[in-house]
């Protein structure tokens, strides 16, 4: 077991170290081959015939989440050395100046956004490019959707319309975002929205929530027996 144990402490820390005798060169290299990865399995769900179109939008992908990167890693840099530069400037001034840099990153996001879609659309129909949207946000947009489809089945056509508009909004701004938790966060405060707009509307969104979870667990005994 002593032995075990210090196998596994030994083999991490190789690992920390490995990572930390890592040249710049070699990160570089290792995090295009994540973003790689990460927009390939995106671009082969669209199940392109032509090899050359995939590997074209997998790099417009993969390029994409390079440049949100370097956006994120510019401002927070510049919020660091701000906060560092400044240590007797007041809390206002500082503040002041952390939204300025944000507002900068905001503006050069809007910018790549608007080129990636352009991008994107040079190669691909409208519904390929939803796709790939989806595909950059986990697909929260059709999940949402449905559940709230399923827990409230008396939803009208216009409330459905309405719902699906700010999840295509919310995505607008999640496939953007920095983390899977600031994605999720997106759509966490549209969804924010969308239950403020159904309460307005007369629906107990507890209750409704309540009788969908009964739904679901008489559906799986159903299906037990």
């Amino acid at each position: 077991m002593k032995y075990c144990l210090f196998f596994l402490v030994s083999f991490f820390t190789v690992s920390l170290t490995a990572q930390d005798s890592m040249t710049a060169k070699e990160k570089a290299a290792a995090y295009e081959a994540t973003i790689t990865s990460r927009a390939q399995k995106i671009v082969d769900k669209l199940s392109f015939n032509d090899p050359g179109k995939s590997t074209i939008v997998t790099k417009l992908v993969a390029a994409q989440y390079k440049n949100l990167n370097e956006v994120y890693t510019d401002r927070d840099l510049q919020v660091k050395t701000q906060k560092e530069t400044a240590p007797n400037a007041t809390k206002e001034s500082i503040s002041t100046a952390v939204e300025n840099i944000q507002e900068l990153a905001t503006e050069r996001i809007s910018s790549l956004h608007n080129k990636f879609i352009a991008d994107l659309s040079a190669h691909l129909t409208s519904a390929q490019v939803d796709q790939v949207k989806d595909g950059m946000t986990y697909g929260v947009l059709q999940v949402t959707y449905k559940g709230y489809n399923d827990m409230i089945p008396t939803l009208t056509d216009k409330q459905k319309e309405q719902i699906m508009t700010w999840l295509i909004e919310a995505r607008e701004f999640a496939m953007d975002a920095e983390s899977s938790e600031k994605k999720h966060g997106w759509f966490g405060k549209y969804k924010g929205r969308i239950n403020n707009y159904l309460s307005a509307a007369g629906y107990n969104l507890q209750a409704e929530r309540a009788g969908w979870q009964e739904r679901l667990k008489a559906g799986k005994a159903t299906k037990t027996n």
